[in-house]
This record gives C-alpha cells, structure tokens and sequence, in this order.
C-alpha cells in the first residue's frame, strides 16, 4: 500500500438516510461506496476492491452477518465491520466465528470513533495483504529450491 491509497469503504444498510450521513460525513476521509442491499453490494464488489466493509446486521432477507458469511471466501483480504442498533450477543457471536468480523459498532455511531475504526481496518487491510503476498513469494521460492535441489541431484 502507498501513502496515497485512498481507503475504499463500503457501508450496506437497507436505511437510506444513514447511507446518506455515513456518506456525507467520511467522503472526504475516505472513497465512500454506499449500497442499499446485499445484492447490490454484491453486483459492486464484483467492480470495485474494497478495503473496508461495514454492514447493518438486520436488513431485508438477509443480516450482515450472512453478508459477510456470503463474501469470505471470495474477498478475504477486506475487513468487515458489523453495524446494528440491535444488542444482541448472539449476533455478536455468530458475526465474530461466521462473518470474521474485525469489530462490532453500536448504532448511532460516533463519528470520529468509527472513523478511527476504520483507519485500524486499513491498517489490518494492510497487513493481511502484505502477509499474503509474503507467503506467495514463499511458495515460489521453495518451487525455485525444489527445483535447483532435483538439478544437483541429477547432474
């Protein structure tokens, strides 16, 4: 990551209005994505890579956790960051071991708390990156190894 990566952060949540102030109070910290259902978010991600992912948990056919279940796999590097007015340790539980989720965020938020949530995200976003790359560049020095150790073996 470069000191000039602008922080892309997509917020899902089925209300328009705190699409509406999320945006409006972080698009000058940040790339702000706003998507009023999952499978609008989904449509999106397919577009655009994220670095950080904020979900309300209770929305139309599905919650934020299921989302965040739904995206693992495919977009594993992005922080998830579960939103709800709900508390429920339940929901916290299944968002923390299905979702992997990086924190959980009581609405209403506080601004400058939750924009300091997402800094940390990026810098695990970070991190996580770098980590995977590393392991990347591993595998294909240990294939280099493997091979040079089968040359001297059969010259």
């Amino acid at each position: 990551m470069t000191e000039n990566t602008r922080i892309k952060v997509l917020f899902v949540d089925d209300e328009l209005h705190n699409l509406e102030a999320f945006k409006a109070t972080f698009r000058r910290d940040f790339d702000v994505f706003i998507c009023l259902s999952v499978a609008e978010a989904m449509e999106l991600l397919e577009k655009e890579d994220m670095h950080v992912i904020l979900s309300d948990q209770r929305m139309p056919g599905t919650t934020g956790v299921e989302f965040f279940e739904q995206i693992l796999s495919k977009y594993p590097d992005c922080i998830r960051i579960l939103i709800t007015g709900y508390a429920d340790i339940g929901i916290v539980v299944d968002a923390v071991n299905k979702g992997k989720i990086y924190q959980y965020v009581q609405k209403p938020w506080d601004n400058n708390n939750l924009k300091d949530i997402i800094l940390k995200a990026f810098e695990e976003y970070a991190i996580q990156k770098a980590k995977r790359q590393d392991l990347e560049d591993m595998k294909i020095l240990a294939e280099q190894l493997e091979f040079l150790a089968r040359q001297n073996t059969i010259s």
